[in-house]
């Protein structure tokens, strides 16, 4: 099977695509209901901010849960292939997010409701913690070597379309029945219309060819007996690497996107209003994505990385200023610029740059244990730490002052980064590197 065969490399692109928009569609209503419904639902004597917090918690445990996925799942993705590692991750988080819309409430089944809301938030964890890896690997692995960011930054434009898909399905509850009804069933419709996206993901992933690369690391006799291990002993930098680059995008997205639900309510502005400028926002995506996958062919993975990571630097303030006006145009204005001219610059290229830096036989576990491990302590934990940094002061300039500090690890991580663009992904990075 030829590496860059065009018939495999854009049926792989479609299905990861696909696969991973089910996916960050089941992720980001979980956020959206976090923000908006489960701190009255499960958290239900403890005031308004306190339940937001502790429901946005919930949120946070299934990004603690994300590395433990990441390390299953690239386990066995670097030993018996990344095509089943596929299907059963979109099993996982639309089995995990069916079971969410199912779920009593505290006045219903008492402590046991946000207990089980933590378990099933984990197991939505774990699928999506094992998901980017095998659709990142699997899509530059198909790729040509010349067009890798790009068909790498599919999988990351299922990000904005699924997110794109979750809102709306929240704005179209929220809009067309009383609170009291979208409080009591309404929210529960578009976690279990996911059910129907899993069984379209499933069919689509099963269609796939296993990556070229992977077959030929089998082929060669070169499959590692403990992949994890030996990732992290023979290039522990490059998993640094990978996390550090994440940082900046993984930690303010998740402010952008989840904590602003929160912000802008407490400032008096209609829940519909946030919603449509992360809508907006996510529209948008679906092209600034690629464009940046583009960018990182033609002029390298780290000037593109820089260049998002600086645009998100300058936004730390004016973001929230736009907020602060409560008119609607600004803050749309204000989103697309942090997310889709800044995030979309370090997300995008991140599936080519990050499989570049690592060995065939060890890629998906470097570039899984690297993402998953920042998602833990950038976006895992940056709606909580905004939540309660407002809390204690009332105000947003220790937020944007916090994301800046997670912009920076980027960019020092960047600056200390080799780039191997276009090197051979049959060969793949020197340990020292």
């Amino acid at each position: 099977m030829s590496e860059t065969n065009p018939v495999h490399t854009r049926r792989v692109a479609l299905a990861t695509l696909i696969g991973t928009s089910i996916e960050w569609y089941d992720f980001f209503i979980y956020g959206a209901a976090a923000a908006l419904v489960f701190g009255k639902l499960f958290f239900p004597s403890a005031s308004p901010l306190t339940g937001t917090l502790l429901a946005l918690s919930t949120f946070g445990v299934g990004f603690v849960a994300r590395p433990l996925g990441g390390v299953v799942f690239a386990h066995f993705g670097d030993r018996i292939g990344r095509k089943s590692m596929l299907v059963l991750s979109v099993l996982l988080m639309g089995g995990g997010t069916f079971a969410v819309g199912l779920l009593p409430s505290a006045e219903t089944i008492g402590a046991a409701a946000p207990i089980l809301l933590v378990l099933l938030r984990i197991v939505q964890g774990i699928g999506i913690g094992g998901e980017w890896g095998a659709a990142a690997v699997m899509a530059v692995e198909h790729a040509p070597p010349h067009r890798r960011g790009f068909f790498g930054s599919w999988p990351q434009v299922g990000v904005p379309a699924g997110m794109l898909t979750a809102n709306l399905a929240m704005l179209v509850m929220s809009r067309s029945m009383p609170e009291e009804a979208f409080l009591s069933w309404g929210w529960r419709l578009p976690f279990l219309a996911s059910i129907v996206l899993v069984v379209v993901g499933i069919v689509i992933r099963l269609k796939v060819h296993e990556s070229p690369v992977f077959e030929a690391a089998r082929a060669a006799g070169r499959i590692e007996r403990l992949p994890v291990l030996a990732v992290l002993r023979r290039q522990p930098v490059n998993v640094l690497r990978a996390a550090g680059l994440r940082f900046a995008e993984n930690s303010t997205f998740y402010i952008h996107t989840t904590f602003v639900l929160t912000y802008g309510t407490t400032l008096g502005m209609e829940r519909d209003q946030l919603l449509l400028a992360v809508i907006v926002s996510s529209a948008v995506g679906l092209i600034s994505l690629p464009f940046y996958g583009w960018a990182s062919d033609k002029f390298g993975r780290r000037p593109v990385v820089l260049w998002g990571s600086l645009v998100l630097l300058a936004m730390s303030w004016p973001y929230f200023w736009a907020i602060e006006t409560r008119s609607l145009p600004l803050i749309v204005l204000a989103t697309v610029v942090a997310v889709n001219v800044g995030n979309s610059g370090v997300y995008g290229p991140q599936p080519a740059y990050f499989s570049e830096l690592f060995e065939p036989e060890v890629r998906y576990s470097g570039a899984s244990i690297g993402a998953q491990a920042a998602s833990v302590f950038a976006g895992g934990l940056a709606p909580v730490i905004a939540t309660a940094l407002f809390s204690a002061t009332g105000g947003y300039h220790l937020i944007a002052l916090y994301m800046s500090a997670m912009v920076m690890i980027t960019i020092v991580t960047a600056l200390l980064s080799p780039d191997p663009y276009g090197a051979s992904l049959r060969r793949g990075a020197p340990a020292t590197a």
